[in-house]
């Protein structure tokens, strides 16, 4: 099965949902930045949660999600867009502890509860808009939950969850998010409540085979949901020679001179992907010519 979100409502309207199978793309993270279980889980739930946020824009918009929360692992930083596509990286990505008392990651270790979850949507308007929070709990599925609420005022529930195995590969990631639209009834967040209270973890309902649909038919009862789409999700990073290029050029002709005199080469490492780009003595005195 390849990684994708679905999208849909439920109880006539009033509850807005969205569930994703995220494996392969928080696995590509995973191999890219060589993260040990602990950070993988971290940076999975992260990018799990942004790529479904990124799915509730349109169009060309895009949003950042980072997580300070004062822990080993450091910053977390994940771009999302309303296409499907997610990057992210953590400061530390060799970070791993013992299990935690219930026999998880332990990711609030990790993560830290000092800091604060901030949220940037670019929205093709002149300013973008900021929406930050303090971190409450390091889990990062309450920390989404209570950006929703306080931020945006739009009471929700989060649910990410990472599996890894022994060899540090992904074995299970995905999540949801459930929404109460205005003027839901306290009928319908009694049933929701009581559903998300005896539903096992979402990582084990990954793991066990369900779909997105199917982790929402658990959630919220078949009978109440209705589909609306799908949208397939990936690892992509927007990096490239020719914007690394630009970067280079924007440094100045002194910087770039001392490139040249003092190595003959450049080397430009993207933070997202890992990604090496090599720039020759000849193409470095083409940009130096662009700075000049």
């Amino acid at each position: 099965m390849s990684d994708y979100l679905v999208r849909a409502v439920a109880f006539d309207g009033q509850v807005r949902a969205y569930a994703v199978r995220s494996t392969d793309t928080v696995g590509e993270a995973q191999r890219r930045h060589h993260t040990w279980p602990t950070a993988s889980a971290a940076l999975g739930r992260a990018m799990t949660a942004g790529v479904m946020m990124g799915a509730m824009m349109k169009g060309e918009d895009k949003l950042t999600v980072k997580i300070e929360g004062g822990g080993p692992i450091g910053a977390i930083l994940v771009d999302s867009d309303a296409k499907g596509n997610v990057r992210g990286y953590v400061s530390n990505p060799q970070i791993h502890f013992d299990l935690n008392e219930q026999g998880k990651l332990d990711v609030r270790r990790a993560v830290g509860t000092t800091g604060n979850l901030t949220v940037v949507k670019d929205i093709g308007m002149r300013e973008n808009f900021t929406g930050q929070v303090p971190i409450v709990s390091g889990e990062l599925g309450e920390d989404f939950t209570y950006y929703f609420v306080s931020s945006e005022q739009v009471p929700s529930s989060v649910g990410v969850g990472v599996l890894v195995n022994p060899d540090n590969s992904i074995l299970a990631a995905g999540g949801f998010i459930l929404q109460l639209m205005p003027g839901t009834n306290e009928e319908t967040i009694s049933v929701i409540e009581k559903r998300l209270q005896t539903i096992p973890p979402v990582s084990k309902l990954i793991q066990q085979g369900l779909t997105p649909e199917e982790l929402l038919k658990e959630l919220l009862g078949e009978e109440n949901i209705k589909f609306l789409d799908t949208l397939p999700i990936q690892f992509k990073c927007q990096c490239s020679k020719e914007r690394f290029a630009d970067a280079i050029v924007s440094l100045g002709k002194e910087e770039i001179e001392d490139m040249i005199n003092t190595d003959g080469q450049g080397e430009a490492q993207c933070h997202f992907c890992n990604e090496v780009y090599h720039y020759s003595k000849e193409e470095l005195e083409d940009l130096l010519k662009e700075a000049k």
